[in-house]
């Protein structure tokens, strides 16, 4: 059996709308539309069955049998559809009740915990999952699909046009040295000084390691590397021990008082950019905007912190 073209979804609505209410004006109301355009939906439907529905009284429509019988297998079947519509945008990611956000541990600090709060506030109903790791592994869990959206540092803009960026803020790299040290009284510290000095770095695939062997290749000089490790805050902590120094972004100023951050001389000067991505294939998706908005908000909020003289950085407050 062919299905007429005059029998869609949205009649099939409207036509079991009418059936809970009762009255033109009525569904006019609930759906926004005019009633005459209710009255064609309703009058084209029953074209398309070859059968009527409704019996004329005035300018009422009174439901017949056959309306009722036919209700039955309309909501089945728009009931049917929803679920179908809900489950491919579950299975495609797409405006789904749950965002998968990728972040680094550094962030968790400050700026996610407040964006993720803002968002909840825009996005009551949607579910926050957070997973946290390296650029290179977050970068690769978007590409295959296993998160909706990372907040990383990148060393350089994203190339390509398949992903969406959003600059949230710039985050200096300075020394990290024990409070205790003699350079933890010095304005800013040249690379070149610190030869002797044994540093400690995160594994390769951070950014923050990036950003230790970028400000190093620009100075011409190589440093003794005395121990990798696989996350920032244990890092901090063999710092403030005296292990040795570290290269850091300046958004774990405020995670420990046993160590100093040092400003490096302009030569030697880096910078990480925090920066949302996601891809460019969903960015319609209302969850991904909403998202977007936010970090803008943050971004926003952190520059208007940044101009009042002796304030804080935004993300260390």
């Amino acid at each position: 059996m062919i299905i007429d073209e005059e029998i869609t979804l949205k009649k099939l609505e409207i036509f079991l709308t009418f059936m809970e209410v009762g009255s033109l004006a009525r569904v006019s109301e609930v759906l926004g539309q005019s009633a005459v355009s209710i009255h064609r939906a309703l009058h084209t439907l029953e074209e398309g069955l070859g059968c009527p529905l409704f019996k004329r009284s005035g300018r009422n429509l009174i439901a017949l049998e056959t309306a009722h019988v036919f209700a039955e297998h309309a909501r089945r079947t728009v009931d049917a559809c929803q679920q179908g519509v809900k489950r491919v945008r579950e299975l495609a990611n797409v405006n789904a009740a749950k965002l998968r956000i990728g972040t680094l541990h550094s962030l968790t600090l400050h700026c996610i915990p407040r964006i993720i709060v803002e968002l909840k506030l825009r996005k009551p109903d949607v579910e926050v999952s957070l997973t946290m790791g390296s650029n290179q592994a977050l970068l690769r869990d978007l590409s295959e699909g296993n998160l909706d959206a990372v907040i990383i540092g990148l060393i350089e803009p994203p190339t390509g046009g398949d992903l969406v960026s959003v600059p949230i803020f710039d985050d200096a790299i300075y020394l990290a040295v024990p409070a205790d040290s003699p350079f933890a009284a010095l304005p800013e510290v040249d690379l070149a000084d610190t030869l002797d000095q044994k540093f400690l770095t995160l594994k390769q695939g951070f950014v923050t390691a990036h950003s230790f062997f970028h400000a190093f290749d620009g100075s011409g000089h190589k440093p003794k590397i005395a121990m990798e490790v696989s996350d920032i805050f244990s890092l901090i902590n063999l710092v403030g021990e005296g292990m040795g120094f570290a290269l850091l972004p300046g958004r774990i100023a405020s995670f420990s008082t046993r160590i100093k951050l040092v400003p490096l001389a302009r030569q030697f000067a880096s910078k990480q950019s925090i920066t949302l991505l996601y891809s460019q294939r969903r960015e319609r998706d209302p969850n991904l905007l909403a998202l977007a908005a936010e970090c803008r908000m943050y971004a926003r909020r952190k520059d208007l912190v940044d101009q009042v003289p002796g304030a804080a950085p935004a993300h260390c407050r």
